[in-house]
């Protein structure tokens, strides 16, 4: 095998696929990124079993055949070449030799013939989606999966897609975020629950652009997202999602319009009373005409009034700050609706809409001791 690319575009290339190298594996060969050119173009892939990446990249190709390159020590060595052009040559014995300018490397590969390729997935009937829409409900969403194994389902978000809706829950059992958004087209429905790894990675990657396409393939196993000149191959998480909808409720005793940013400002200034690992509430009380929030810990203690719009009664309640602060940094409006019930109730903060619903649970509280 012999070609001749960009060292940027070879760079990019690589970086996108080392999101699918395993950091811990018993087979050797998935830790490899493979070069393969039996098709006459530049193909880069990596797979872990579970999330497999594949791009093509612009380049010369004068003779063909593939090799598996280790992934860690062949991109620190891409990474390091200067902005020129790239020569990579392989022999019969698995060794490679690459050139940049007066920069020689020989290294060691493994036989193309041994690497797990992706599985090859019937595709028909895309969703179709801006990559920018697709991101943003990425960002809207993932803070709010799990981060252990304990329920697997909880790692993952569920995608429900119907008619011309396609609506993206996560949960952690302390909260639910969903996300609506109308697509260009209608569909036939569609249910899965898809890793947040594999949508964190494909965040990564995406370009973002308003105009840039994304084609959605789903099956009964595997999701696959397709775009520019990457695919990206996932296993879904199988099993029924929780019943979450006698938990969405509207009903409320106490609704507030606030502004966003001041809201968030303030909670940000008493997130500095609380300790990395320590479970501090933050206390709100509801007035007529202002929230008033207060935290107190061994560090010291804040009170701070902000002017909202009520309806309802008045209301103590407290909350763990992060969970209140992850949802208001993606929340792009310049004043919120939340609305609550009492103390032990969960609120909602969402648009008249419903295109972003994000439901987090209170902290019993001694309202006593505040």
């Amino acid at each position: 095998m012999k070609i001749i690319c960009r060292k940027s575009e070879l760079q990019q290339g690589v970086n996108t696929v080392l999101k699918a190298v395993p950091s811990k594996t018993t087979m050797p060969i998935l830790e490899c990124i493979l070069i393969d050119t039996t098709e006459g173009i530049i193909k880069l892939t990596a797979n872990d079993m579970e999330l497999g990446i594949e791009t093509v990249i612009n380049g010369d190709v004068f003779d063909k055949g593939k090799i598996a390159l280790d992934a860690k020590l062949f991109s620190e060595i891409v990474r390091k070449l200067p902005d020129s052009e790239v020569t990579i040559e392989t022999d019969d014995h698995y060794k490679a030799l690459i050139r940049c300018e007066k920069a020689k490397f020989n290294i060691s590969g493994k036989s193309g013939e041994d690497f797990a390729y992706l599985p090859d997935i019937e595709r028909s009937n895309p969703v179709t989606i801006s990559q920018f829409s697709m991101k943003e409900i990425i960002r809207q969403t993932i803070f709010s999966i799990a981060d252990n194994d304990s329920n697997k389902l909880m790692t993952g978000e569920l995608f429900e897609i119907s008619g011309n809706q396609m609506k993206v829950t996560s949960l952690d059992g302390h909260r639910i975020s969903i996300r609506k958004i109308e697509l260009k087209d209608s569909y036939t429905p569609i249910k899965v629950v898809v890793p947040g790894k594999t949508l964190s990675e494909v965040s990564k990657i995406l370009s973002g652009g308003v105009d840039d396409p994304l084609k959605i393939y789903f099956t009964d196993r595997h999701i696959v997202f397709e775009f520019d000149q990457t695919t990206v191959v996932s296993r879904l998480i199988e099993g029924e999602y929780f019943r979450i909808s006698q938990m969405l409720s509207n009903d409320y005793e106490t609704k507030i319009t606030i502004n966003k940013k001041e809201l968030q400002d303030c909670i940000e200034r008493a997130s500095l009373f609380v300790k990395e690992g320590e479970k501090k509430p933050i206390v709100i009380h509801i007035g007529d005409s202002a929230l008033e929030l207060k935290i107190s810990s061994a560090i010291g203690s804040m009170d701070e009034d902000i002017d909202i719009d009520k309806e309802g009664k008045d209301l103590t309640i407290g909350f763990n700050p992060k969970f209140i602060l992850d949802a208001l940094r993606v929340i792009d409006n310049e004043t919120i609706d939340i609305y609550l019930v009492n103390p032990k109730a969960p609120c909602f903060i969402r648009d008249a809409d419903e295109s972003y619903i994000y439901l987090i649970l209170p902290v019993n509280i001694n309202a006593g001791a505040y």
